[in-house]
């Protein structure tokens, strides 16, 4: 029986302009094609915070042009991400699923994803989004809405909440795809979210945190493992420090030690070890792997990467 491997794709194997993304996605299709070459069906999520951003920025120029282009929401925004991403993800891994001889269908889900609407996230937006502006030309911006905050050093970025996720609304739908065979792709960039009101549900400006929803999706669909993919081949205390020392291996209570001691960097490693924890204890006997692109195969062969099991 094929093992149920979930991945989350950081942006490090994708492009930040479309053309350049369609060169990585070719490197990183060989790797998720080697993973199901190795026996396991594959699940794929991965994060959107150049693209949203871009796809944002051109959108509200182009409102400001004569040509009379409305202003594009957030949420849709991230709709449009999902879908081209999602294009070149599914053909890349299509065509190099079919330069081994394997017959098997791809399929992209644009995935919404509900959040509560009382989250406190939404009252300190953090995530950041888009290019770097001037101090100058982010006040411009601030007029309009949107919240700015200065990014170390190299400028001002837009914010939005982050929000976590509650739910997925299209859960049923990749469920029946994978149970078709299928290699998806869903939630891309966290999910487009979603509140809800009155009975419907309503997309709202703001990031999950793709970490997170892809540990959710996992569960949803219940995976065997959860794979969190990364710029490094371990998980390390002291990073980047002298004594540094790569882990193979943590129990749920030793990533809580270590997050205790601040070990993990925000923004970087510390999310991923709290999804990965998310993960590994919504289920007795689930497990998550830390580790590179490259490594993937190796690493679910247990021959590299870091492993965060329950105990």
């Amino acid at each position: 029986m094929k093992r149920k491997v979930v991945i989350a794709l950081g942006g490090n194997a994708l492009g930040n302009d479309p053309e350049s993304q369609k060169e990585a996605v070719k490197h990183t299709s060989k790797s998720i094609v080697d993973l199901i070459e190795a026996g396991n069906q594959v699940i794929i999520s991965h994060g959107n915070g150049p693209q949203v951003g871009m796809i944002n920025l051109a959108m509200d120029a182009a409102a400001k042009t004569d040509a009379g282009t409305p202003e594009m929401p957030f949420p849709e925004c991230g709709a449009m991400s999902q879908g081209y991403i999602g294009f070149h993800l599914q053909n890349a891994i299509q065509n190099e699923l079919r330069s081994r001889g394997l017959n098997i269908p791809v399929a992209t889900v644009v995935t919404q994803v509900v959040v509560d609407k009382n989250d406190p996230a939404f009252q300190n937006p953090t995530k950041p989004v888009g290019a770097f502006y001037t101090k100058e030309e982010a006040d411009k911006m601030i007029e309009k809405g949107f919240v700015f905050k200065e990014d170390a050093g190299r400028g001002y970025r837009r914010v939005v909440p982050s929000p976590e996720p509650k739910d997925i609304v299209e859960k049923e739908s990749v469920k029946a795809l994978v149970d078709a065979e299928n290699v998806v792709i869903a939630a891309g960039g966290g999910g487009i979210p979603v509140v809800e009101e009155d009975g419907n549900l309503v997309g709202v400006p703001a990031v999950i945190d793709k970490d997170f929803t892809t540990a959710k999706l996992a569960e949803l669909v219940d995976a065997d493992s959860l794979i969190i993919l990364t710029a490094v081949e371990k998980v390390a205390i002291r990073f980047g420090k002298p004594d540094q020392q790569w882990l193979d291996k943590l129990t749920i209570e030793e990533v809580q030690k270590y997050i205790d001691d601040k070990e993990f960097a925000e923004g970087s490693m510390l999310p991923k070890v709290k999804a990965a924890m998310s993960f590994v204890t919504s289920k007795p006997g689930r497990k998550a792997l830390i580790t590179s692109l490259e490594k993937a195969t190796d690493g679910l062969a247990g021959k590299t990467g870091t492993w965060i099991i329950s105990k």
